[in-house]
């Protein structure tokens, strides 16, 4: 679906039952991505990939040694990025979370990630031992502050999980306000992937 920018002033989303709470935005806009939902859609494409906006600097501590920084646009320059913002008191989350990891499985060697945002966890050993217990390989920030996340601009911290799509120069491709699967996003990696990256 194109999404064109005039879309500035549009309905505000009404995300009921999808995922662990509700929220409102997601459209791109200026310069960088901003969040601003089209008439209550749950499943958002940017398409052509001229029309897409790349996502500000997403860094934070890394959830399992604080004392890291993660980086996604240095740390996976190049890459396509599965973004997805998660909590372990999240139902939905609990469910996704072996679709993530073999996204992660089979397209890891392939130039394709999954990054997660760990959201309204202030208690950092409750997520850590939900990664381990599920055998978690991507990386995770920590950001019980929503520090990292403000970096989408509006993005709903109040509708986990939520599921962003970037392509290799990290714009953003699609957005999924739902649990998503393994199954669903399959496909539209796969095109990511086999894009050429736009000269700068």
């Amino acid at each position: 679906m194109r999404l064109k920018s005039t879309l500035g002033a549009l309905l505000m989303v009404g995300v009921l039952g999808a995922g662990c709470a509700t929220g409102t935005d997601a459209v791109a806009q200026g310069e960088t991505f901003e969040f601003i939902s089209p008439d209550g859609q749950l499943e958002i494409y940017y398409d052509p990939p001229a029309d897409r906006k790349p996502v500000d600097q997403i860094t934070g501590p890394d959830i399992l040694d604080p004392d890291t920084t993660l980086n996604l646009q240095e740390d996976h320059a190049g890459e396509v990025v599965v973004l997805n913002t998660w909590g372990q008191w999240c139902g939905p989350c609990r469910a996704e979370v072996d679709d993530l990891q073999r996204l992660q499985d089979e397209f890891g060697p392939q130039g394709a990630t999954v990054f997660g945002i760990n959201l309204r966890d202030p208690n950092r050993q409750k997520p850590v031992d939900f990664i381990e217990d599920n055998g978690v390989t991507y990386p995770s920030i920590w950001d019980p502050s929503n520090a990292a996340v403000a970096a989408l601009h509006g993005f709903p911290t109040s509708v986990v999980p939520t599921t962003l799509l970037l392509d290799k120069q990290h714009r953003v491709a699609a957005v999924f306000l739902v649990e998503i699967t393994d199954d669903k996003l399959h496909d539209t990696i796969e095109r990511l992937l086999s894009e050429e990256v736009s000269p700068a």
